[in-house]
């Protein structure tokens, strides 16, 4: 049984929903978020697992108490649509924002001040404004930062966010949705999108296809994770389509040579769109719907349990100790 732990959920519409708990009991967070608001990022600190940050439309917040208690960041996001958010690994000051319309942002003194970053993203696209997804600081070397766009494929900084390029080798679909770093003998890129999953194993430059949903029963993906304690062991996010009918996790323990589905308590009712992991406990997986059905696994994805509590269309989630 994992120990005791806080989660978070944001919603599109309802705003911020805390359990400090481990999911026994809810409240929606009030100030400083507007009643209306929509978070779609969330991120841990990885170095202070108390300071979560949550992005929403109209600015970007700080948690010092495991999301118990919130203070609004002054910024130059007010007006954007936050969508991705990550925090350094080595260094918790550097941290950094995308939005849509599509923009990067950092702040090196831990969100007390910003600078708007130079890279060259569309500013159009088949959904209107593009977005940034996703966003990764590699954990090896922190001036490699990696930026996933919808619609616009992956840009890569090599000199801690102050230039940028797009990756122009093996990603066949720029419509980006989620990211992910694998940590094993080989490092590994993750990378996401509808139809096929993306593997980079030279920091990004390059990307060669892992895996295809062509063959798949449901053929939707939307994001990807990698247990924090076994690089081998990999998640999907599944679906029938985009806002479809239903989903399911796919999971992989051979570095996603091979795929499994795993079944869940209940057939979902949207296609299961994000995961949320802490290395405080590697077992301990949430997964959740996009019309807010929140699951849970306590072995590291071999069983799912279905959490009592429902929400409104749910863009982020995560989880971090008490």
């Amino acid at each position: 049984m994992a120990g005791s732990y806080s989660i978070m959920v944001g919603t599109t519409g309802a705003g911020l929903f805390h359990s400090a708990d481990s999911g026994e009991s809810w409240r929606r967070v009030g100030s400083p978020f507007p009643g209306e608001s929509q978070v779609r990022a969330l991120a841990v600190d990885p170095n202070n697992s108390s300071v979560v940050y949550a992005g929403a439309e109209n600015g970007i917040y700080r948690s010092d108490d495991s999301g118990m208690t919130w203070n609004k960041l002054d910024s130059p996001m007010e007006g954007l649509k936050i969508w991705s958010i990550a925090v350094d690994p080595s260094n918790s000051s550097n941290i950094f924002v995308g939005t849509a319309p599509a923009s990067l942002f950092r702040s090196r003194d831990g969100g007390a001040t910003w600078d708007r970053l130079e890279a060259s993203i569309a500013q159009e696209c088949a959904i209107g404004d593009p977005r940034v997804t996703a966003l990764l600081v590699d954990p090896v070397d922190s001036n490699t930062i990696l930026a996933g766009v919808e619609i616009d494929g992956v840009y890569v900084s090599r000199d801690g966010g102050d230039s940028w390029s797009q990756v122009e080798q093996g990603i066949s679909n720029p419509d980006i949705h989620g990211m992910a770093f694998s940590l094993g003998e080989e490092k590994t890129v993750l990378v996401s999108t509808p139809r096929e999953i993306f593997a980079s194993r030279d920091d990004g430059a390059t990307f060669q296809s892992l895996m295809s949903s062509q063959s798949l029963e449901m053929p939707y993906c939307r994001w990807v994770a990698v247990k924090p304690d076994d690089p081998q062991t990999m998640f999907v996010a599944n679906g029938d389509a985009a806002i479809g009918n239903t989903g399911t996790i796919r999971r992989s323990t051979d570095g996603g040579q091979s795929w499994e589905e795993r079944p869940l308590p209940v057939e979902p009712n949207s296609p299961v769109w994000n995961f949320a992991t802490h290395p405080a406990d590697p077992d301990l997986i949430l997964a959740n719907s996009v019309y807010g059905e929140l699951y849970r696994s306590e072995d590291g994805g071999e069983n799912w349990s279905k959490l009592k509590k429902e929400f409104t269309e749910v863009r982020a989630l995560a989880w971090t100790p008490n």
